[in-house]
């Protein structure tokens, strides 16, 4: 079966999602509830291989055709530095997954129906409310099944749901467990540690209406990709410290974790794509109170007391500024005492995670994260 592809935009953003059959409107919360893209492992191709077009970039000399084809799709789409717009025109820029589902029609790649169901939901959290998105298996367990609370990324101003849609449901269909997705206030509108104070108060209401979902409350974990690698761990960090429950496990992709952009990795892949040094002082502007905030232990959570902190995997990106951050944060991890994986993947970009349709890491790193969920979980 073809799959329809259905573009629209919604918060700022170009999103697209497969359907077989597709109906949309301007209500910015109506995919909430569509049966939207399939991220399952049996993803079939009908030309099995991506080929770039031309060499490989001279920053990354090391890149992966598969993540080039996508990255090369990225500049195509015409959108311009991030760093020298504002946040709303920032918002409104073509995204990597915008990339990715270019590639997928391109290269007519075909994909399973979704796994999950997906649902929207307005919560309280202190000051009003938040959105949250709930993914559901389609065949949930007899038994009250895990949840995952899941923080997307976007350095704390640009991105949203959609944008990280593909992570949410892969981890859904690949778990078997409810995954809620979050969503939280962005600088330069709402500082931090808006977003970190909104991310925790999502997190207790997940404990305390685990059970109304299906899901089983004693069995909990958190999972972030980037600036959401950061809110998870600092997740972790608030439960531990208000004494109420700890998540099981946590999985923190490429975490912003340090602010040293000093560092190897910062240096190395300086004008990286789709994330760069420029764009990283951008988010410090725009995110944070000032630059010197960057060093509080919730940002820079190498300098934080990480003892008490769940089991943690780390995914990391080669291609990546971040990258020397997220062996920084390993170290520092174990040396709390807190059991710690790290997995490096070399010759893919910051972002890759949720692009398993089309990048072979990306499917690898989804069925390692989901191995160590389900672990955790007892599955």
């Amino acid at each position: 079966m073809h799959i329809k592809i259905t573009c629209f935009f919604k918060r700022g953003f170009a999103a697209c999602f497969f359907t077989a059959m597709l109906s949309c409107n301007n209500n910015s919360k109506s995919t909430d509830t569509m049966q939207t893209q399939a991220t399952d492992t049996t993803t079939e191709k009908k030309d099995m291989s991506l080929k770039p077009a031309g060499p490989a970039p001279d920053w990354a000399p090391s890149i992966k055709p598969e993540m080039q084809v996508v990255m090369e799709k990225l500049l195509s789409l015409g959108g311009k530095p991030i760093e020298t717009l504002d946040a709303k025109e920032a918002r409104m820029q073509p995204t990597p997954t915008d990339a990715v589902m270019a590639v997928i029609k391109e290269h007519n790649i075909v994909l399973p129906p979704p796994n999950c169901d997906t649902m929207g939901k307005d919560i309280p959290v202190t000051g009003g409310t938040t959105h949250v998105r709930i993914y559901t298996p389609k065949q949930p367990a007899a038994a009250a099944m895990p949840v995952i609370v899941y923080y997307h990324g976007g350095g704390w101003v640009i991105a949203d749901l959609d944008v990280y849609h593909a992570s949410a449901q892969g981890l859904c269909e690949q778990t078997g467990a409810i995954v809620v997705s979050v969503e939280y206030p962005k600088g330069p509108e709402h500082k931090f540690p808006a977003a970190h104070n909104v991310s925790f108060d999502a997190y207790k209401w997940v404990l305390a209406n685990a059970a109304a979902m299906k899901g089983d409350a004693a069995k909990i974990a958190v999972v972030g990709e980037s600036a959401g690698g950061n809110l998870a761990a600092n997740v972790s960090m608030m439960a531990r410290d208000k004494k109420i429950q700890v998540p099981l496990y946590q999985v923190l992709v490429y975490p912003v974790a340090n602010n040293d952009m000093m560092s190897e990795s910062y240096t190395k892949f300086a004008a990286a794509k789709p994330l760069n040094k420029p764009m990283m002082a951008w988010f410090v502007k725009n995110a944070l109170p000032s630059e010197a905030t960057a060093a509080d232990p919730r940002i820079s959570l190498v300098k934080a007391n990480l003892a008490g902190l769940p089991k943690t995997l780390i995914i990391a990106a080669e291609i990546d500024p971040l990258q020397s951050e997220g062996k920084l944060l390993r170290d520092k991890l174990k040396e709390a005492g807190v059991e710690t994986e790290y997995k490096l993947y070399d010759g893919v970009t910051h972002e890759f995670f949720g692009m398993a349709a089309v990048i072979p890491q990306a499917k690898d790193a989804q069925a390692l994260a989901a191995a160590k969920l389900k672990a955790a979980f007892g599955m």
